[in-house]
């Protein structure tokens, strides 16, 4: 009987060998493929963890800037962040931030390269880059740059902003002296835009200059 069990595990063992022989480099190249794939991922983990913690704390010196209204410290607070951390969400949102003080002290061309950085550059999977691309055309249209405040829009996929891209565009439309065109856009935002957001009578009030009755116009007309 012990003969004969050890002529089964003789035989076991010799199909193990012809097997490994057969399938072992490549078993062994799949598995160190994966472990290589797993330390990788947990490697990237921990890089964009260490990413992020930094710029945070990058991003608490812009803030500070910020706050004092330093458009100068802020400028160059952002700078950096684009320049070592430009990848994380605190390099887009400075972009974001910085531009509007750049705007509210009057640098509008400043603003402009801090948006077009955000909308080019800026960390993806999130809104900032089509925030920064619905800013921008709002400062091309100030500018008159028709052209460019189109292809700035066009860009723009989020579907949560297509109300606001329907509305600006309605306001290049309208700067291109094509009312009934215009119209169309802000009726297009106008139903978009939910019932309960305060930025509807904006629009309203774009369409009653186009002859368009607003809702609440027609409530007052009824009374």
């Amino acid at each position: 009987m012990a003969a004969h069990l050890d002529l089964e595990e003789q035989e076991q063992l010799e199909q193990l060998k012809a097997f490994w022989k057969r399938w072992g480099n490549l078993i062994t190249w799949v598995l160190t493929a994966v472990l290589a794939a797993f330390a990788a991922w947990q490697g990237w983990n921990w890089y964009q963890r260490d990413q992020a913690a930094k710029a945070a704390a990058m991003y608490d010196e812009f803030d500070r800037a910020l706050a004092a209204q330093d458009v100068d410290k802020a400028a160059i607070a952002a700078g950096d962040l684009k320049a070592r951390y430009g990848g994380t969400g605190y390099a887009a949102q400075a972009g974001l931030q910085v531009a509007k003080l750049q705007l509210d002290k009057g640098k509008a061309d400043d603003a402009k390269q801090s948006l077009t950085w955000v909308a080019e550059q800026g960390a993806e999977g999130g809104p900032y880059r089509d925030v920064a691309r619905l800013r921008l055309a709002g400062l091309q249209l100030d500018a008159k740059a028709y052209d460019e405040a189109g292809k700035t829009l066009d860009a723009i996929k989020t579907t949560d902003f297509a109300p606001l891209v329907a509305d600006r565009r309605g306001d290049l439309l309208l700067l291109q002296d094509k009312r009934d065109a215009a119209k169309a856009e802000y009726q297009k935002a106008l139903a978009g835009l939910e019932k309960t957001q305060d930025y509807r009578r904006i629009v309203e009030a774009k369409l009653a200059t186009l002859g368009v009755p607003t809702a609440v116009e027609a409530t007052g007309a009824a009374q």
